[in-house]
């Protein structure tokens, strides 16, 4: 297997986020088994060629992976051959004339009303009941299901909520505004935080002091916060509304389409979930897979 490091270092140069340079290297470690397996050689970008590409990207298709797998694993491969030529190590990029695959285009999966009402409604009971229920672990529920509705109203990247400290919010009776200080591509950003928002934001710093909770970090009830401990307590709260495939992304997505659907522009979308391109945030206009379903369903009866 191929050393790899140099290439993270590049990425790592780049201000990447840790999981993007994980999955970077996963997909060109994953190649790299294909290549030696396949050509019985070591893995160099000199020795790759444009065939060897094209018969990853069938050998990808006939394992069965969605177009969007199969064109990210090319993307990482492509990517890691761009800077093997830009450092001198090939003349020209093999993966540069191999296409993609062609996918129907849809949008991301978002919650509908029905579901988004289940998801609050969830959050709102573990808030009414988790003092009494839990005796030790109250704080832990009460915070995921606060951290839900805040990233409900807020449309925050993981990424971005684990950094997040007292310092960066703003409120007030009726405004509030939370800092990204370092959001994707290093750029700051303000987002207002709503009624909701506001209201999530304000019991949990209530709880915080109320328990004695100094931790930097604003959602930590301890040291620190993970992306994982995010993932997990959204999922907590998913689960209490009987919802399945619920992520903070998903969350991401939903705020996004909510925006859009009461009426706010594509920049002003943009502006609030940190696109640099348009052309990102056009996904929230397009059709996802339910509504597809839901309009071929409309023919029946």
């Amino acid at each position: 297997m191929p050393d790899f490091h140099g290439f993270r270092d590049y990425l790592l140069a780049r201000d990447l986020a840790p999981a993007t340079v994980r999955g970077y290297l996963a997909d060109l470690e994953a190649f790299g088994r294909w290549f030696e397996q396949t050509n019985g050689e070591v893995l160099t970008p000199a020795a790759v060629t444009p065939t060897d590409v094209r018969e990853y990207r069938g050998w990808l298709q006939r394992r069965g992976l969605k177009a969007a797998t199969v064109n990210r694993k090319l993307s990482s491969l492509r990517e890691w051959l761009q800077w093997a030529l830009a450092s001198g190590q090939i003349a020209a990029n093999p993966a540069a004339g191999v296409h993609k695959v062609r996918m129907v285009a849809s949008g991301p999966r978002w919650l509908t009303k029905r579901e988004r009402y289940a998801l609050q409604r969830a959050a709102e009971k573990i808030l009414q009941t988790a003092r009494g229920l839990y005796s030790r672990r109250w704080i832990v529920h009460e915070r995921d299901a606060l951290l839900v509705l805040f990233l409900l109203n807020t449309g925050l990247r993981v990424g971005e909520v684990v950094r997040l400290t007292e310092a960066d919010l703003t409120l007030t009776a009726r405004a509030g505004g939370v800092l990204v200080r370092r959001g994707k591509g290093n750029k700051q950003r303000v987002v207002p935080l709503n009624a909701e928002a506001r209201k999530a934001v304000k019991r949990w710093l209530e709880t915080r002091g109320e328990t004695g909770i100094t931790a930097a970090v604003l959602w930590s009830v301890g040291k620190g916060l993970t992306a994982r401990t995010v993932q997990r307590a959204v999922e907590r709260v998913a689960h209490e509304a009987k919802l399945d495939g619920v992520t903070p992304h998903v969350l991401r997505h939903t705020f996004a389409k909510s925006l859009i659907d009461a009426g706010a522009g594509l920049q002003e979308v943009a502006d609030l979930l940190g696109h640099a391109n348009l052309q990102t945030t056009r996904i929230y206009v397009q059709p996802s897979a339910g509504d597809l379903a839901r309009a071929v369903e409309a023919l029946v009866g």
